[in-house]
């Protein structure tokens, strides 16, 4: 079996409402490039890869000149062949790798009739617990609906998620209001939704100090971790000596070194391992071992996913013994997927894991070809940009916040 023609597809699907985030904005849409690989018996395995758009689909064209004829069983050659180590500090590939190690993997579970977590060791879970990812919002700029501003609606808004979804881990997205008003935010989240759990995630634009402060705050809470309060490891590791919540990463234990360097002197008790940012699923579950052996945390990252990768997140979530806590998504803020059957369903805040060949997916061709037409229609947004401050940029650690009494309408091209 031979890979035989990669194809890349961008897409922008649209959200319930723009999500807020400490360096920007979510406008309203995700966009996401799907990457088909098809062998030369026919088989089409399935990838996915966060924004790109025409950029993206250059690099996977230019990619056919190295795997075309490539056997696609033989993983380990080809994260050699196109993600170097030392040839990637010049043409940085991990995401690219990812999306292409989630086809192989789909086209070898096809090839074998099994899904992909019997590839990857064999399932100890049927189903994945997810957290409610709940964000401050602009209103859908059709609708008017769906903001989340004031700390009454964030509370609204995760009850309403609870009920809907069956969570009981809640986190919330800060960075964007001054830590002061999260900290009450949080705190009200925690009376709406007693008995539950919660995380809280400033995405690493607050000081150290302030880090110390927050997280001195709430530490009588319901806390799985404080994830990301500032950037660096070695501001982790003060605050974790100050602060009695656990502590959590995406963003500064994204790769083994960072991870070795953790294990040799802990700055973080939880690694959220992500499936595009780590290089694959198989690289993750790599990731895991070494957790499992010095007794670090896991947790499942979300980087905006459409049903592709959230296969890949349900399959890697079925495989790891040391998933200690529920995994992050933010797949409920979608109003529709590119795949057959539509949007996976939540029950009691888990989502079942695939048990189709593969990853267990299969591309909706119409909507494919939909969201396609939309992404050529309004191309990309600035993920860094707020819509409402142009010009915008935080610092790190930042100052620059939103104010939460500015209710004036905001204009997204949409």
């Amino acid at each position: 079996m031979q890979i035989r023609d990669i194809r890349a597809t961008t897409v922008t699907v649209p959200l319930e409402a723009p999500l807020r985030h400490a360096n920007g904005c979510h406008w309203g849409r995700f966009v996401r490039t799907i990457v088909e690989v098809e062998t030369d018996n026919g088989l089409i395995g399935l990838g996915e890869m966060g924004g790109g758009g025409e950029s993206a689909e250059a690099v996977f064209r230019s990619l056919k000149a190295y795997l075309v004829g490539h056997d696609p069983a033989r993983l380990e050659e080809m994260r050699f062949l196109i993600a170097n180590p030392t040839a990637s500090l010049y043409n940085n590939r991990t995401q690219v790798l990812a999306a292409l190690e989630f086809a192989c993997l789909d086209i070898l579970g096809q090839a074998w009739d099994v899904p992909v977590c019997d590839i990857l060791g064999g399932r100890l879970r049927d189903r994945v617990p997810f957290a409610s990812y709940c964000f401050f919002r602009y209103p859908d700029a059709q609708s008017g609906a769906g903001e989340v501003r004031a700390i009454e609606q964030l509370a609204a808004y995760a009850c309403d998620l609870k009920r809907r979804c069956g969570f009981t881990t809640h986190k919330l997205k800060g960075g964007v209001f001054p830590p002061d008003y999260e900290l009450e935010a949080y705190r009200a989240l925690a009376a709406a939704l007693p008995g539950d759990s919660l995380r809280f995630d400033p995405n690493g634009v607050w000081s150290t100090e302030q880090a110390i402060r927050f997280g001195q705050a709430i530490e009588g809470l319901r806390n799985d971790y404080l994830e990301d309060p500032v950037f660096g490891l070695n501001g982790m590791r003060r605050t974790r000596q100050m602060v009695r919540i656990p502590l959590a990463t995406n963003t500064v234990v994204v790769n083994f070194e960072q991870l070795a360097a953790n294990a040799l002197d802990t700055a973080v008790d939880v690694i959220l391992l992500d499936t595009t940012f780590w290089g694959g699923v198989r690289a993750c579950v790599k990731a895991a071992g070494v957790c499992e052996t010095f007794q670090l945390g896991v947790a499942v990252h979300s980087s905006g996913e459409l049903g592709i990768q959230l296969a890949t997140m349900l399959h890697l979530g079925a495989v790891l013994p040391n998933l200690s806590f529920a995994a992050d998504a933010h797949y409920h803020h979608l109003t529709d997927d590119i795949i057959e059957g539509g949007l996976m369903r939540y029950q009691d805040g888990a989502i079942a894991v695939p048990r189709g060949p593969g990853l267990g997916v299969r591309l909706d061709r119409d909507k494919l070809r939909q969201y396609h037409e939309l992404y050529q229609r309004l191309g990309n947004y600035p993920y860094d940009q707020d819509p409402a401050r142009p010009g915008w940029a935080p610092i790190v650690p930042n100052d620059r916040w939103a104010d939460p009494n500015d209710s004036r309408p905001v204009r997204i091209p949409y």
